[in-house]
């Protein structure tokens, strides 16, 4: 599969929109939606071989685990089976795949009331070393 370019990385979510407005946002969705977690999903930028999602928000259901989210996502991706990626969690680490959508989010949600993830790819099968006895 042929690297994507890196201009199709939009400008990230919290730098299009003020703190203030993504707090209202947030307060909106969970005011109408109260058993569900507003989640911003975006490509991490130096990302060149999973494709961009058609969206970066996302509405998930509290008592979803990881593992389903994860599942939704690569289907949402159309990726193979071989294609490998992870979710990042606040751009510092992978959570527990058994832990649920609201855990979390209850353990990284962000100040404005999102949860955000990057997904990125990495590559698997590297150049090979030799092993050089002296």
């Amino acid at each position: 599969m042929p690297p994507f370019e890196r201009s199709q990385n939009p400008i990230p979510f919290k730098q299009r929109k003020s703190l203030a407005t993504r707090k209202q946002e947030v307060a909106g969705i969970r005011s109408k939606f109260p058993t569900k977690i507003p989640v911003i999903i975006e490509r991490y930028q130096r990302e060149k071989y999973l494709p961009p999602l058609d969206k970066t928000k996302f509405l998930v259901p509290q008592e979803l685990s990881m593992t389903q989210f994860v599942t939704i996502i690569r289907n949402r991706m159309s990726l193979m089976q071989s294609q490998a990626f992870y979710l990042l969690i606040d751009n510092s680490g992978l959570a527990s795949m058994s832990l649920t959508m609201a855990e979390v989010y209850k353990d990284h949600k962000d100040d404005d009331g999102f949860l955000y993830m990057t997904y990125a790819s990495q590559e698997m099968f590297g150049h090979c070393v030799k092993n050089r006895s002296l």
